[in-house]
């Protein structure tokens, strides 16, 4: 790396960990890091989250935190807490996977237009509304602010309170259409203060005197709006043209499609994010590597993997899940997984239980064709599925695509481009 070169800095915050990673004017990987979370990520969030954050910058070379011009972060889509004027935390965060507001979801349905997105046990409003049920104790006379957990994060590298992105404030229930907040939202806005929202990647402030001298990082080292996960996953994959499709192999099974149309469906569990002036169909259902790793270890996925016959369709009827309940693309709560007969040797499970995904998959892509988005063309793989190659076979045969792995499959790298290339237009 030459001295004089500017970085752009992106943060992926997962559900294990975080990564960094600095790329050049070129998109070239300078340099990266990871750091995990603690033994118990679910106590005490606040200091976990900031404790990993600043490790997380510290542990890049002091010459390329030097050099970083701007910033940008994802995090995993409604994880919220409400937060005081401060920034500091008034209960401990609920993540994107917490479903207590299905006891609230009536009042929910009550205000929000039909198949709207926010219409789920586990988006960011439906939360918001179980807060209200079960306040945390808020300074008297003062609203609480709601962040998503990007926006937290890059608070505490900018000093701005109260600042989102559009990604993120999805399935809170701005409308990405109109870019403003919709009317039927009104009795909402007296729970707790909601976020200004920006286009993602864009300049929101530079990073704090106090954060430029902690870190080593230029004072005009810029913080942009951030994004989700899943869509910085989306964007480090190379996929751009209407058509291209990119599915996250991951612990779960994650379809995102670009499209001309956009499409929501609360009934399939499907929802449109905004990118540009396109936009980004999908769903994500509780099939994936989760329940893969029940029954086999990596080295044993890698082993039998290159046992199968991956031409011939298995004739196992699976559906496989760890726990009763799928979101797309069969949205039923109490779904029951589907996992015998069992056959007599683990390479005719596992081909059974890989076929069955894949047959998953291509019912998903196959839904957001019927409810009009644009049609598949081909399909970037990321995630840890992604280096499987009988899997792949399997899938490019039920997918009838041609199906590749993303040329970058970290989220993080996303968020470099983000932070390079300004806001998505």
């Amino acid at each position: 790396m030459r001295l004089s070169e500017p970085l752009y800095l992106g943060i992926d915050f997962g559900t294990s960990g975080a990564r960094a990673i600095a790329i050049d004017p070129d998109g070239q990987l300078q340099a990266q890091a990871s750091v995990a979370f603690g033994a118990d990520p679910t106590a005490g969030q606040e200091a976990a989250w900031q404790t990993t954050l600043f490790e997380l910058l510290e542990s890049l070379p002091l010459a390329v935190r030097r050099a970083v011009r701007a910033i940008a972060i994802n995090g995993t889509s409604s994880t919220v807490m409400l937060c005081d004027a401060a920034g500091h935390f008034l209960s401990e965060p609920l993540v994107y996977s917490d479903a207590r507001a299905g006891s609230v979801l009536a009042e929910v349905k009550a205000i929000a237009p039909p198949n709207h997105t926010v219409l789920s046990a586990t988006s960011s409003l439906a939360k918001l509304y179980w807060w209200s049920a079960h306040p945390p104790l808020t300074p008297a006379g003062q609203r609480p602010y709601l962040l998503h957990q990007a926006d937290w994060l890059a608070f505490l590298l900018h000093g701005r309170m109260g600042i989102s992105d559009y990604h993120n404030a999805l399935k809170l229930g701005y409308d990405v259409g109109t870019l403003r907040y919709p009317d039927w939202m009104q009795p909402v806005f007296s729970v707790a203060i909601l976020p200004r929202v920006l286009t993602p990647g864009m300049a929101i402030a530079p990073i704090t005197p106090q954060t430029a001298t902690r870190f080593g990082l230029p004072a005009t080292c810029l913080v942009r709006a951030g994004t989700t996960d899943s869509i910085a996953a989306f964007l480090a994959s190379g996929a751009h043209a209407p058509g291209a499709a990119v599915t996250s192999l991951g612990s779960t099974l994650v379809l995102k499609l670009l499209s001309q149309t956009r499409v929501d469906s609360s009934q399939y569990g499907i929802y449109s994010h905004r990118l540009g002036d396109r936009w980004l169909v999908g769903g994500a259902s509780n099939t994936g590597g989760a329940v893969l790793r029940q029954f086999f270890s990596d080295a044993e996925l890698e082993s039998l993997s290159q046992q199968l016959q991956p031409d011939r369709p298995s004739p196992l009827d699976y559906y496989p899940l760890n726990q009763p309940g799928e979101r797309f693309p069969i949205n039923d709560p109490s779904l029951q997984p589907r996992l015998e007969p069992r056959p007599a040797t683990a390479v005719e499970f596992l081909h059974g239980l890989l076929e069955a995904i894949a047959r998953i998959e291509a019912l998903g892509y196959q839904r957001l064709q019927e409810l009009g988005a644009t049609p598949v063309t081909q399909v970037y793989t990321a995630g840890g599925g992604a280096k499987n190659a009988a899997w792949t076979q399997i899938r490019s045969r039920h997918l009838h695509v041609a199906v590749r792995a993303s040329r970058q499959t970290a989220a993080a790298y996303g968020s470099a481009l983000l932070a390079r290339d300004g806001a998505i237009e």
